[in-house]
């Protein structure tokens, strides 16, 4: 089986072997098993607390293959509004509640969740569910517990 243990320096123009898609929560996982095309599978064996992010590149233990990493389409909600105020109190009220938010100038975007998407909806945004890359913010204190 292969190991990949870091992630390859950007500088370095290694064309990758495979090209694997991982969810919001796979990237933020550094020990895992992974199936990786042609059957095979891998596993991600990378010190703790290192972050992967879409275009990372991550090298095996032994340095003879690369796989690059994508964001897999995913079932999210997108979140629009009227304007930025209502949308800033969206991003909020969602805060409060530690769930995983992309956030941007334009929209939010999160897991689905009914009750959040009415939620949402009284607050006076538009909500929409549909499958895309999913990029949370990680936040200042990833990791915390209260």
């Amino acid at each position: 089986m292969l190991v990949f243990t870091q992630k390859l320096a950007p500088d370095l123009d290694r064309i990758p072997d495979w090209t694997i898609a991982l969810t919001a929560e796979q990237r933020t996982k550094t020990r895992q098993h992974i199936d990786i095309p042609g059957g095979d599978r891998m596993t991600l064996c990378l010190d703790r607390g290192v972050n992967i992010s879409e275009g990372d590149r991550l090298i095996s233990e032994t340095g003879d293959k690369v796989v690059a990493i994508v964001a897999q389409p995913e079932p999210v909600i997108t979140v629009t509004a009227q304007t930025n105020l209502d949308l800033i109190r969206a991003a909020y009220h969602l805060g409060n509640r530690h769930v995983p938010l992309e956030i941007t100038s334009q929209y939010l975007r999160l897991e689905p969740d009914g009750v959040l998407a009415d939620l949402l909806i009284k607050l006076g945004c538009h909500v929409t569910q549909e499958i895309a890359p999913f990029y949370p913010d990680r936040g200042a204190y990833h990791g915390h517990d209260h």
